[in-house]
């Protein structure tokens, strides 16, 4: 039972190729936007660079009305 429950967490963070496999684009594309700031926030930890699902669909809400 508690292993079925665990399947079902949804991650709150996600890495660049996660992410960008999210958006549809390449993981290239992301890390050109990200490195021109014009990405979605990031979490660093250390090296390693997250974005959370919150943050990645509040800058898909803003992108839908930057290009109206």
């Amino acid at each position: 039972m508690q292993q079925e429950h665990e399947h079902n967490i949804q991650p709150l963070l996600l890495t660049v190729p996660q992410a960008a496999r999210s958006l549809g684009i390449s993981r290239a594309k992301l890390y050109v936007l990200l490195a021109q700031q014009q990405g979605p926030p990031v979490i660093r930890f250390g090296r390693s660079v997250r974005i959370s699902v919150d943050s990645l669909q509040k800058w898909i809400k803003k992108q839908e009305n930057v290009s109206l």
